[in-house]
């Protein structure tokens, strides 16, 4: 599978030994430039895929799932596109920089197509636009919808029979539920020691500027127990982090009639797959098995005294969370439809704060919302400046045809909501450094998930997986591993540090 990150700013001048990251909040996904070679035939017989996965951490559970179906049908992953029979690109359809990057990718393996080539797009593009993904990437063989992911050997299998005059679509008008069996199947290897774990999708909030309801549906929880039957497998083919997703996680069970689904669902993960590790596990304990338990995309609103009492009293759920609140003036909130109580979001902030020790909150803001004035993007600039969150995401409003805010336009100068961003992102950096440069000196377990020219590259749990910041850990500690790391120096994303061998497998 191939995809790369991206970077909105140039990389800095790196110290010596450490090659850091450019200084950037919000790093995106791309998938690199494609080349093909023109002069092969791929041959009918061969059963190779190529897969390229774009957009959210959603979308990469998908794919993986995806991938696993085709492995366990006999066909072999390659890197090189011009070696694979079938192309599948799961696309992302969020906003408009993120169309532009998925229809580019299908144009680029569309055009380099060889004999006997099969080309699919799969995900939220197609979802949203159907048959309109075809027309403009002549090529396109198969198109399969979000959620019907699980359909890919039904529709490489028929598409291999022989050539389609028309391309072939999977875009029932019932969106299919992930069902346990579905979610059983998947996972037969996973590649680090780090794991994404979907526990629903779709989403019932009615924020104007999202795009996703209409991509996804509504919210569809997926049952505890295949939740923890997948938490078990992934346990046990190696994983250290669970990383819990959904497009809100905070309404987990809502349409299971659950009441603090969220709350209950980390519980039992503790309960019955943390604690059953092969050896007693928890944050500070560097054995084999299920460490940490991160949470990701909680709706502000829904942050209740259960979930806190959770993350405060267990040792396996770390003490992050991703809350996006995309705003700090209540104006600019109403009119995205989103929860406006800024009184209730600081007594939130502050409960979370003083209960949990060591709190790492992560967030995200758009700027340039279609009637935001100097004013309110001054009020937002004034809310991050006071809260110093620990890392932040933003978005330039990316205007959405179908949305809530469609009668809203775009009015918004681009230029101006280039100067807020850079404005809010400048501002950030400076605190994330200050705050970096608060655990100098102090000593965080770091999971290790790769080595570069003698360093071992990881993460502390106030970093989440491909978003957040790294930590460079001088010695020979090996992937996998979660190790204790004396921080030595601090950048503005980064960290860098010495194991204490004093403290490793206490």
């Amino acid at each position: 599978m191939k995809s790369s990150r991206r970077r909105r700013c140039p990389p800095p001048a790196p110290p010596s030994r450490f090659r850091l990251r450019p200084p950037c909040a919000r790093p995106l996904r791309r998938a690199p430039r494609i080349r093909l070679s023109h002069n092969l035939e791929v041959s009918l017989t061969k059963q190779t895929f190529h897969l390229v996965s774009l957009g959210c951490a959603k979308n990469t559970v998908d794919s993986d799932s995806m991938a696993q179906l085709l492995l366990r049908d006999g066909y072999r992953a390659v890197d090189d596109p011009s070696r694979a029979s079938v192309l599948i690109v799961n696309t992302c359809g969020f906003i408009g920089p993120a169309k532009e990057e998925s229809l580019r990718v299908l144009r680029e393996l569309a055009e380099g197509k060889k004999r006997n080539q099969i080309l699919i797009a799969a995900g939220c593009l197609t979802q949203r636009y159907g048959a309109e993904v075809a027309e403009k990437v002549p090529g396109v063989d198969g198109v399969l919808g979000t959620r019907r992911w699980m359909d890919i050997l039904q529709v490489v299998h028929e598409l291999r029979q022989g050539p389609h005059p028309e391309p072939l679509y999977h875009l029932p008008d019932e969106a299919k539920t992930v069902g346990t069996d579905e979610h059983d199947a998947m996972r037969v290897s996973v590649a680090g020691a780090s794991a994404y774990l979907k526990i629903a999708d779709g989403c019932r909030r009615p924020c104007a500027f999202c795009a996703i309801p209409l991509i996804k549906g509504t919210a569809v929880s997926r049952p505890i127990e295949s939740i923890l039957e997948e938490a078990r497998r992934l346990r046990d083919m190696g994983v250290r982090e669970l990383v819990l997703i959904a497009q809100d996680t905070t309404d987990y069970g809502h349409d299971l009639g659950m009441k603090d689904g969220l709350a209950i669902l980390l519980e039992r993960l503790v309960k019955e797959v943390a604690e059953e590790s092969p050896s007693p596990q928890g944050r500070g304990d560097r054995g084999e098995g299920l460490d940490w338990i991160r949470v990701m995309y909680a709706y502000p609103g829904y942050v209740t005294d259960r979930l806190i009492d959770v993350m405060a009293s267990s040792r396996q759920v770390l003490p992050y969370l991703d809350m996006p609140l995309q705003h700090a003036h209540p104006k600019t909130l109403y009119r995205m439809r989103r929860p406006s109580n800024m009184e209730w979001v600081y007594k939130t902030l502050d409960k979370m704060r003083s209960r949990i020790a060591n709190l790492a909150i992560r967030t995200t803001f758009i700027v340039g919302y279609p009637g935001e004035t100097e004013e309110e993007f001054q009020t937002l600039y004034d809310f991050v400046k006071e809260i110093r969150f620990d890392r932040v995401g933003a978005f330039q409003f990316s205007f959405e045809p179908g949305t809530a805010s469609e009668p809203l336009g775009d009015p918004i100068p681009a230029e101006v909501k280039a100067e807020r961003y850079a404005r809010l992102m400048e501002l950030q950096q400076g605190i994330s450094l200050q705050i970096n440069q608060s655990y100098v000196g102090k000593t965080l377990d770091v999971l290790i998930e790769g080595r570069d020219n003698g360093i071992a590259i990881g993460r502390s749990y106030r970093d989440a997986p491909e978003i957040d910041g790294l930590v460079f850990v001088e010695g020979n500690a090996q992937v996998g591993e979660i190790v204790p790391v004396k921080i030595t120096g601090a950048m503005a994303y980064d960290l860098t540090g010495v194991p204490v061998p004093s403290l490793i497998n206490l």
